[in-house]
Parts: structure tokens; C-alpha cells; sequence
């Protein structure tokens, strides 16, 4: 027996105290206290190791939880719930307060407590605040343990089970004996961090440095208190089930607690992945549509621009710089333009797949903005090469007229040298009654010879005209020549009437004249005027654009010719009266001057002029010829190039329809049918030196100067134009073959599934068009076996948005007015009244999609934070890759929440932008 002194009592005061003193002074080999003492260590160092969580601890388990404040505390750090604000005050009425809050917390987690009241804690009860502290290591630290449906207790026994498995020398059958020789615990530690300790080197026989060496590893690496003792373990035959369990959910909750930050890292890093992917995919169709928009944007100015060139060399120039841009610039900016619409539609499908917001580019970068930008590039390439063309037909014109407008004021000016003097003369009046009859004689034929040439000063101011109006680069020279001729006329008009006028005073005087020079002078200006004309439209330069054209100037000619017979016997008739007067010169011997006083004609100037008309008739003849070879030429050059372009043109339109019908039939898989489409994209590229032959025959035609062709309604614009709309459209078709090859195998839709829907999508696509109207949509749905339309007593077969929305509720949509515009705008976003088969294959898909939502991702995030509202820097590079935990970093708010430290990071707002539905 022993005895214990009141000094000693008082020493010890509680029964804490009193145990330690009975089985460390004493040595008390008393069971029940051996136990006592067990249990207090360990579920003190339990609640201790929640408590600092909070920042304070216990010293004395009965004691410390009489006035309920720590009690409190406790249950808020376990089970992270507030509880009911505690009494403040010292009386016994607000410990009792206190107490019954914690327990009746306990009550509503479904904890029965037995026997336990607020008045027993309070007063100290050790047996109570025991059990109750038992009764909260089981609710919050074991019940929730469950492996395969077991309980608690079993639940975490099967669990050490499983882990210490593959360990020699560890059996664990129970919470108590199993335990002793320490190879338990320390094969739980191994098993999740075989880097603390080597279970090589331990002994079985050894269970002290066993027992201490997990006990320490834990409290240092794991967190975990040291709730048993090594000693007594060891020293007593059946350690303290409650303890070993305690001690060892402990293992069990800071283990599977890295196992859920290992799974929560791995969701994100596959979401940050796909994040990033598609970020730079949207940063590369910005530099591509910014760099295509640049290259128009400095293109389409050269093209609009009109200012004209003065010479054909300067504007055939222009044409080559031209046709360069076509056949080496712009060729490769539309691969660049195909390849970007490529890219767009592959960014939206994964976007759509990860179930990601549609991406949508910088305003002015759209697909429709860069089609615009284009379409208007190709208004002002097609407005430039018209102007182009316009404007040699314009120099060409102008350089014929300026020759025309020279030659005519050369003849002009020569004819009128002289005429003002001539006309100034006052010989009349010294002149006898036959000089003055002379001298009127000759003053009305060259009144006949003034008004003869009236006509060609019209034709000279006309054509001055005209330069002016076609804007002659050398019209200031031309109108001051022309207005020198036309002051100069109006100045022989004006002596003209005033010689007139003298002679007609003079002529009661003068009676006789020479009929015979007057006859010659009559009939020889005409004649003369004839051959002058004659010379001057047989050197006149002629342009004619077709066979048509030269053979009307060769009929003109023939017809010319003709008449030279006759002119010959005018010839001969006006040189016979000259020989009469020579006649009766020579018969009478009359004293002459020498000269014909009506006329300035001589028979030598006639027939000079008549040898030259002569000579020019042949050479025109040449001229013709050559012009009708050249004619010819062109002719050949039409009827080769629309030989070509009409098999051509019928051929890309072929290629057209039989690509729209491969993409509506359904042969074989989608892979089969992107080979047949990747074989049918590769005879088409074939096709291309057939294209460039023809390019090679429009550019003859051009240089050629041929600018219609009566043979063809194909012109090489329309060849172009067919030929990039052919390559686009294969290259769209493949792409959208890709895409739902993407969109199968990513929404884990089978072959036959697809094949179902493109069947339903072709059937109700009735013009073809590759997309469905409202009506057509629902119907398809319908033969789908979606019951989207409750029409039985209407038996339309066809859905108003109503039905719609009544089919939706009763397939399990909560549709609200907000939810059901929502779900139309997912096939029908731009409100067109159309569906593609793309969103169609979505919308079908959708449905059954297993996909990341942003709650999950915010779930994960949570787990890593320790439960936490915010997650620190250090967590996401101790959780994530360090190129993924900076690009969280980088992205995430700072948090502002009441709860916060420095340096939180607001998780909650990340995960939902990471889904579109707040910016990032």
C-alpha cells in the first residue's frame, strides 16, 4: 500500500496531476490509472495540436475546458464552422453558457452524449471531459474515415492495412498490440514520404527506436504532435486502443489531405495548359490579321491612285508594275488570308471543346473586318486596272489626235503664208481694165480656195477641242497654235471682204478678163483641193481594234481607188485648157506675163501632186495589209485564250459543285473522307500550270492591246477570282473535316453517332446550302429522337419557341426566359435564323461533354489552400510547375476578404475568369 500527503495532494491538484504523481512518484501498478494517464497525454497533445492552429494550448485538460472558452475554440478550428459568441464573464452561470454552446454544437452534428452535461465539465469532472473529448476525436477524426463502405474504426484499419501491406514485419490487426514494436508507424510515414526515413536499417527487436523515430518524424516533418510515449507503449502488454487510434487518424487525415493536393494540382495544371495553348493561338491570328491589314492597308492607296502619266511608255510601266503585283504579291497574301481563317476556326473548336468563351479578336481584326478589307482591295485592284487600260486607250487617242492636229495646221500654215500680203496688195490701182478684171477673177478664186479650206481650220479647232477635253499633257502649245491659226484666219476673212469690196469699185472700169485662165483657175482649185485632201487621208494614221475595223478602211480604200480614172481625166482636162492658152499664146503671140493672174496653180504643181498622190496609194496598200496581218494576229490570240479559259472556267465551277457534294455525302469515316478531300485538294494544285498558261496567253492579249473578246464570256479576273474561291473552298472544307474529327474525338462521339447526325443534318438541308433554316433545325432534332415540340394536337411536325423551351424543361433544362435565350443564341449566336452543321454537331455534343467547369477549378485551388479563401504564392510554386505557378501568380487579384494575409491571392475570381465569366 502507499499514502499520499496533503502537501502532495495540493501539489497535484486535479486528476491529472494526481495520475502522474500515482505512476511516476509512486509507481502505482494500478491498471485503470496507468490508462487514465495514457489517454490524458494523448488527447491533450490532440486537442493542443488544433489549438495552435489558434494560437494558444492547454496544460490541464480537466481544468483548461471548465469555463468553455478553449472548449469553443476547439470545435470552431475542427470543424471550421462559427459557433455561438461565448460569455465573457467568470460566474458559473457563464461557464454553464458556455459549455452547453459546445455541447449543443456537438448535438447537431448527431453525436449522442451520453451521460454528459454542462454541469459535470464545469465542476471539473475528469471521466466526463474525458469521454467528451473522446466523443469529439471520433466525430470530427474518425468518423469521416471510409474505405469501401466500412466504418469508422474498421474504415481506418483497413486503411493501415493497405498501406503498411508491402512492408515485411508489420501486421496490423488491431489498434493496440499491432503497434508495439513501432514498424506501424513507421511504414505509414515511409509509404507517403519515403525520404524521412530509411526502413532498411530498422529492427523489429528494437521497438524504442522505432517508436521514437516516427514519433519524432512526425512532430518535425508532418505536423503531428507527439501524442504517445515510447516507454510505456513498450512497457505495457496492451497499449490504449482510444490513443494508438487517436494518434494514428492523425496519419491518416495529414496524408490523404497531400493525396487531395496532388489530384487538385493536376487539374490544374491541365487547365492551365489548354489556357495557354489558346492564348497563344489568339496571339498569333493578332500578328498574322494585323500584319495582312497592315499589307492592304498600304496597298489599297497605290491602287487608288489616279494620277495619270503624260507618255504610253510611263503608263505601260504602270500596267507591268501591275501585273508584278498580281503575279508575285498578291498570291501569297491569300494563302496568308486562307490560313488565317484556318486558324480562327481551329482556335473557336478548341476553345469550344475545353469549354472555353468564344474567341473574339481585337476590334477591326474580325474575320468579317479582314473579308471587308479585302473585298475593298479588290475593288480598287479591279477600278485600277480599268483605269489602267482606259488610260493607254486615252494616250493613245491623244497621240493619234496631236499627229492628226500637227499635220492638218502644218498644211494649213503653208497654205496661208503669204495670203496676207498677197491680199494687202493695191496693184489695182495701176492696174489696166484687163489687169483689174484679172485681178477679180483671181480674187474669187481665192475666195473659192479660202472657203475650200474652212472646213479643215473647223477640223483643226475641233481636235484642239478635244485634246483639251481629254486633258493633252501639251495643251497650252497646241491652243496657242490653234489660236494663231484662227486670228490668222479671221484676219484673211476680214482682208478678204475688204479686197472684195475694192475690186468690185474697180471693176466699171475693168471689162476685160482672160476667160480662158479663168476657167483653168476654176476648175484647177477644186482638183487641187481634191489632191490635197486625197495626200492628206492617204497619210492620215488610222487605229483599229478588230478584223472588222481594217477590212471597212480596205473597202474605203478600194473605193478610193476607183475614182482615180475620173480624177485622171479632170487632170487631163484642166492641164488641156492650160495647153489652149499656151496655144493661143504662141497662135497670137499675145504679150503675156507668164504666169495665170486668176490662179496661183500651175500644171507643174498639179502634177506633182497627182505623181504623189500615186505614189501614196501603195504605199497605203502596204500599210492596210500589214495592219489586216496584225488584225489577224489578234485574232488568233482571241480565239486561243478562249479556246482555253472556256474549258477552264466550266471546270473550276465543276470542282465547286463536286466539293459541295463531298462534304454532304457520307462515304466512309471522317478520316476517309479527309484523305478523299487532301487527294482531291492535291489534282487541283496539279491543275495549276494550266492556269498559268493562260496567264502567259492574257498577258500576249494585253500586250497586244486587245481589250474585247467576242469568243468568251470568261475574262482572266473571272479565271482568278474561281481559282481562289476553288482553293479556299477546299482548304475550308478540309478544315471543317478536321474540326469534326476534333470535336468526335474530344466529346467522345462514336462514328456511327456522326453519321447519324450528318444524315438528319443532310436530309433537312434540302438547297444544299450547308446549313439549316429555324423550321429545319427543329425538324431534324425531331428525327433525332429529341422531343422538342409537343405537337400532338397540332401535328405540324414543326416547333414554335414555346414548344422549344417546353421540350428543354422536360429533358431537364430549368429554363427561365434569360436560360432559354441563352440556349438559342448557342446555335443561332448571330441571329441569323440559320444553323450550321458545325454548332448542330455542338449542340449535339454538348450534352453528354465531360468538361472542366470553373467550380471545379475553384474546388481544387481550395484544396491546395488548406480550405483556406485565398492561396499564397509560396502553396501554388509548392503544388504547380513553376511555369504554371507563375502564370497564376501573375494573373491572380489580390485578396480583400476579412480573413486575408499579406500577400493572399484571390483564387475564386481566377477560376471563374478562366471561363469567361468576369475578365481575367
Amino acid at each position: 500500500m502507499f499514502s499520499i500527503s496533503k502537501f502532495e495532494c495540493q501539489q497535484y491538484q486535479g486528476i491529472q496531476g494526481l495520475l502522474h504523481l500515482l505512476y511516476t512518484v509512486y509507481n502505482a501498478p494500478v491498471y485503470w490509472e496507468k490508462v487514465w494517464y495514457r489517454r490524458l497525454l494523448t488527447f491533450t497533445a490532440w486537442c493542443n495540436s488544433h489549438l495552435r492552429k489558434a494560437g494558444t494550448q492547454i496544460e490541464n485538460i480537466e481544468e483548461d475546458f471548465r469555463d468553455g472558452l478553449k472548449l469553443m475554440l476547439l470545435l470552431e478550428v475542427i470543424s471550421g464552422e462559427r459557433l455561438a459568441k461565448p460569455e465573457r464573464g467568470k460566474m458559473r452561470v457563464h461557464k454553464i453558457s458556455n459549455v452547453n454552446k459546445a455541447l449543443d454544437f456537438i448535438a447537431s452534428k448527431g453525436v449522442k452524449l451520453v451521460s454528459i452535461g454542462a454541469e459535470e465539465i464545469v465542476d471539473g469532472n475528469a471521466k466526463m471531459t474525458l469521454g467528451m473529448i473522446w466523443t469529439i476525436i471520433l466525430r470530427f477524426a474518425i468518423q469521416d474515415i471510409s474505405v469501401e463502405e466500412t466504418s469508422a474504426k474498421e474504415g481506418l484499419l483497413l486503411w493501415c492495412q493497405r498501406k503498411t501491406a508491402p512492408y515485411k514485419n508489420v501486421n496490423i490487426q488491431n489498434f493496440h498490440i499491432s503497434w508495439k514494436d513501432g514498424l506501424g508507424f513507421c511504414a505509414l510515414i515511409h509509404r507517403h514520404r519515403p525520404e524521412l526515413i530509411d526502413y532498411g536499417k530498422l529492427r523489429k527487436d528494437d521497438p524504442m527506436t522505432n517508436l521514437n523515430t516516427a514519433f519524432d518524424v512526425a512532430e518535425k516533418y508532418l505536423d503531428i504532435p507527439k501524442m504517445l510515449d515510447a516507454e510505456d507503449i513498450v512497457g505495457t502488454a496492451r497499449p490504449d486502443e482510444k490513443a494508438i487510434m487517436t494518434y494514428v487518424s492523425s496519419f491518416y487525415h495529414a496524408f490523404s489531405g497531400a493525396q487531395k493536393a496532388e489530384t487538385a494540382a493536376n487539374r490544374i495544371c491541365k487547365v492551365l495548359a489548354v489556357n495557354q495553348e489558346n492564348e497563344q493561338l489568339m496571339e498569333d491570328y493578332e500578328k498574322l490579321a494585323s500584319d495582312l491589314l497592315e499589307w492592304i492597308r498600304r496597298t489599297i492607296p497605290w491602287l487608288e491612285n489616279r494620277m495619270p502619266e503624260n507618255t504610253m511608255q510611263a503608263m505601260q510601266q504602270k500596267l507591268e508594275d501591275f501585273r508584278d503585283y498580281r503575279r508575285l504579291h498578291k498570291p501569297p497574301k491569300v494563302q496568308e488570308k486562307c490560313q488565317l481563317e484556318i486558324n480562327f476556326n481551329t482556335l473557336q473548336t478548341k476553345l469550344r471543346l475545353s469549354n472555353r468563351p468564344a474567341f473574339m479578336p481585337s476590334e477591326g481584326k474580325m474575320v468579317s473586318d479582314i473579308n471587308n478589307a479585302w473585298g475593298n482591295l479588290e475593288g480598287a485592284e479591279k477600278g485600277y486596272e480599268e483605269w489602267l487600260l482606259n488610260e493607254i486607250r486615252r494616250l493613245e487617242r491623244l497621240d493619234h489626235l496631236a499627229e492628226k492636229f500637227r499635220q492638218k495646221a502644218a498644211i494649213h500654215e503653208a497654205w496661208t503664208e503669204g495670203k496676207e500680203d498677197m491680199l494687202q496688195k493695191r496693184d489695182y490701182e495701176t492696174a489696166s481694165l484687163s489687169e483689174i478684171k484679172a485681178l477679180l477673177k483671181k480674187h474669187e478664186a481665192f475666195e473659192s480656195d479660202l472657203a475650200a479650206h474652212q472646213d479643215r481650220v473647223e477640223q483643226i479647232a475641233a481636235i484642239a477641242q478635244e485634246l483639251n477635253e481629254l486633258d493633252y499633257y501639251d495643251s497650252p502649245s497646241v491652243n496657242a497654235r490653234c489660236q494663231r491659226i484662227c486670228d490668222q484666219w479671221d484676219a484673211l476673212g476680214a482682208l478678204t471682204q475688204k479686197r472684195s469690196e475694192a475690186l468690185q469699185r474697180t471693176e466699171k472700169l475693168l471689162e476685160t478678163i482672160d476667160q480662158l485662165y479663168l476657167e483653168f483657175a476654176k476648175r484647177a482649185a477644186p482638183f487641187n483641193n481634191w489632191m490635197e485632201g486625197a495626200m492628206e487621208d492617204l497619210q492620215d494614221t488610222f487605229i483599229v481594234h478588230t478584223i472588222e475595223e481594217i477590212q471597212g478602211l480596205s473597202t474605203a480604200h478600194e473605193q478610193f481607188k476607183a475614182t482615180l480614172p475620173e480624177a485622171d481625166k479632170e487632170r487631163q482636162a484642166i492641164l488641156g485648157i492650160h495647153n489652149e492658152i499656151a496655144k493661143i499664146v504662141q497662135t497670137y503671140h499675145v504679150n503675156m506675163a507668164g504666169t495665170n493672174p486668176y490662179t496661183t496653180i500651175n500644171p507643174q504643181e498639179i502634177n506633182a501632186k497627182w505623181d504623189k498622190v500615186r505614189q501614196l496609194v501603195p504605199q497605203r496598200d502596204q500599210a492596210l495589209i500589214e495592219e489586216h496581218a496584225r488584225q489577224q494576229n489578234n485574232e488568233r490570240l482571241r480565239r486561243q485564250f478562249a479556246n482555253q479559259a472556256n474549258v477552264i472556267g466550266p471546270w473550276i465551277q465543276n470542282k465547286m459543285e463536286e466539293i459541295g457534294r463531298i462534304s454532304i455525302e457520307m462515304h466512309g469515316t471522317l478520316e476517309d473522307q479527309l484523305t478523299h478531300l487532301r487527294q482531291y485538294e492535291k489534282s487541283i494544285v496539279n491543275y495549276k500550270p494550266k492556269i498559268d498558261q493562260l496567264e502567259g496567253d492574257h498577258q500576249l492579249i494585253q500586250e497586244a492591246l486587245i481589250f474585247d473578246n467576242k469568243h468568251t464570256n470568261y475574262t482572266m479576273e473571272h479565271i482568278r477570282v474561281g481559282w481562289e474561291q476553288l482553293l479556299t473552298t477546299i482548304a475550308r472544307t478540309i478544315n471543317e473535316i478536321e474540326n469534326q474529327i476534333l470535336t468526335r474525338d474530344a466529346k467522345g462521339i462514336s462514328q456511327e453517332q456522326l453519321n447519324e447526325f450528318r444524315a438528319s443534318f443532310n436530309h433537312f438541308d434540302r438547297d444544299h446550302s450547308g446549313t439549316l433554316g429555324a423550321e429545319e433545325f427543329k425538324a431534324c432534332l425531331i428525327s433525332l429522337g429529341f422531343d422538342i415540340a409537343n405537337d400532338a394536337q397540332k401535328r405540324t411536325g414543326i416547333m414554335d419557341a414555346e414548344d422549344f423551351k417546353t421540350c428543354l424543361i422536360s429533358m431537364g433544362y430549368n429554363l427561365g426566359e434569360n436560360e432559354f435565350s441563352r440556349i438559342m443564341s448557342i446555335v443561332d449566336p448571330n441571329r441569323m435564323g440559320i444553323v450550321t452543321f458545325q454548332a448542330f454537331i455542338d449542340f449535339m455534343s454538348r450534352e453528354t461533354a465531360d468538361t472542366d467547369t470553373a467550380d471545379q477549378v475553384m474546388a481544387s485551388f481550395k484544396v491546395l489552400a488548406g480550405d483556406k479563401n485565398y492561396i499564397l504564392a509560396d502553396e501554388l510554386r509548392r503544388e504547380l510547375p513553376p511555369d504554371q505557378a507563375d502564370y497564376c501568380i501573375a494573373r491572380m487579384a489580390p485578396y480583400t476578404g476579412p480573413d486575408g494575409v499579406p500577400g493572399a491571392l484571390d483564387y475564386m475570381s481566377f477560376s471563374t475568369a478562366l471561363y469567361g465569366e468576369s475578365d481575367l
